[in-house]
């Protein structure tokens, strides 16, 4: 997969929410750098200094059993990763490039940078509109029963008329009298 390629789109597909964080996997941004996970891994270990907790995390052992069921990742009896995998920010992303100053790195990161604002923005965007939702409604709130009753005034403006009474031909007996 060549630079190029890689869209902000498939990297925002691949970002999570962990810890009230929105984060990428050690394995994904390995994927997209076109590296093995130990050698990213390796390298921030090399510089932990870089990666606070803010930037980065390794995930629990609980939270990794959830993210394997949720997935198809593989068990670590069938060859499968034995440790837990890292979070990382968008923080921790952007420190990434510096940690791995290849070409290709500099150009994803740029991409994973620009998925992180277009997620931002979506997610803003729908604040917005459910603000916009809940104004509306708290105007609309009052006003129920006045639109309910102009409903009713013109449900029975559309009725038809009732046809009028008519009254029997002929004469009427005491017996037919009601």
């Amino acid at each position: 997969m060549s630079a190029a390629v890689v869209v902000a789109e498939t990297i925002a597909s691949r970002i999570l929410l962990l810890r009230s964080h929105k984060v990428l996997l050690d394995a994904e941004l390995a994927e997209l750098y076109g590296v093995e996970t130990k050698v990213l891994v390796q390298a921030v270990k090399r510089n932990l200094e870089r990666f606070p907790d803010d930037f980065m995390f390794q995930l629990t052992n609980q939270e990794f059993n959830v993210l394997r069921s949720q997935s198809v990742t593989s068990r670590p009896t069938h060859g499968g990763r034995r440790t837990a995998p890292y979070a990382f920010t968008e923080q921790g992303v952007a420190m990434l490039s510096s940690v791995l100053s290849c070409p290709r790195a500099i150009a994803v990161n740029i991409e994973i940078m620009r998925a992180f604002v277009r997620l931002r923005e979506v997610l803003a965007g729908n604040k917005e509109l459910a603000a916009k939702l809940g104004e509306l409604e708290r105007k609309l709130k009052g006003h129920d029963q006045a639109i309910a009753g102009i409903l009713d005034a013109i449900r029975q403006l559309m009725a038809p008329p009732p046809a009028p009474k008519k009254r029997p031909i002929g004469f009427v007996t005491g017996e037919s009298k009601k």
